[in-house]
């Protein structure tokens, strides 16, 4: 455990970094997501470690996105199951979403892993192991374009977070609705989805169930423009440098 004290400024960040490695350990994250880990803190750190407006607007959209859904999934790679699997639960219960594992650098025994953390939070069903299940999506090279008949490949909307840029294309050319979480507003996943949430996902996703939960009263459906939402990230970002370095 960190010696660095609750009040430091820099110890939620230190709290995520050892959820990760407690999850590498434990079989549910690979070394890659480790170092995809480093590069998110980068961009968090320039976004004052903070939900933004226009992060609060992208979950609003998103949270309507996934209520309007005819069937939802939510996929899960070794990061998320690591640092959030409780609120994940939480998240496709909210929602009436389907769960899937799908993973870049696969294994069976990594699966199995997710597959556990997920069960032991309370979900009864988790896609993405059966084989006889196995669909292909078209226009992907890498192992995740290996997905469950019943989840991914069925989906209207998935909510991909933590993503890399060639799955989020080649769901977009299979007519998929695409929500993301990115911390890198510049990214081909960022660009390219539907719903780009520019914020932690261990900050956002406790966002997004509330925001679940209120709109599930009353959906209505409101103008939602993720290029110009992206815009709006960049120059938050700029506005927050400018703060801490006054004279650049």
């Amino acid at each position: 455990m960190s010696l660095i004290p609750k009040s430091h400024p820099r110890a939620k960040s230190l709290q995520i970094r050892e959820r990760l490695v407690q999850g590498f350990d434990h079989g549910l994250v690979a070394k890659e997501g480790l170092m995809a880990h480093g590069r998110g803190e980068a961009f968090d750190y320039l976004l004052g470690e903070k939900t933004s407006k226009s992060a609060k607007n992208a979950i609003k959209a998103a949270a309507l996105m996934l209520l309007s859904a005819r069937s939802p999934v939510i996929s899960v790679n070794g990061n998320i199951a690591a640092l959030c699997p409780k609120e994940i639960v939480q998240l496709a219960n909210t929602v009436n979403a389907k769960i899937e594992v799908n993973l870049f650098y696969t294994n069976q025994k990594r699966k199995n892993n997710i597959v556990k953390i997920l069960k032991k939070h309370g979900v009864r069903q988790v896609l993405g192991t059966n084989r006889n299940s196995s669909r292909r999506i078209s226009g992907l090279d890498s192992a995740r374009r290996v997905v469950d008949k019943d989840g991914i490949f069925q989906a209207d909307v998935i909510l991909i977070p933590l993503e890399d840029g060639d799955r989020t294309l080649a769901l977009k050319k299979n007519r998929k609705k695409v929500i993301t979480f990115d911390l890198n507003p510049l990214s081909r996943t960022a660009q390219t989805a539907d719903i780009t949430i520019v914020d932690n996902v261990v900050r956002a996703i406790n966002g997004l169930i509330l925001e679940c939960k209120k709109s599930k009263k009353k959906i209505r459906k409101a103008p939602f423009n993720n290029k110009k939402n992206l815009s709006a990230c960049v120059l938050e970002i700029k506005k927050n440098l400018s703060r801490r370095l006054p004279n650049a």
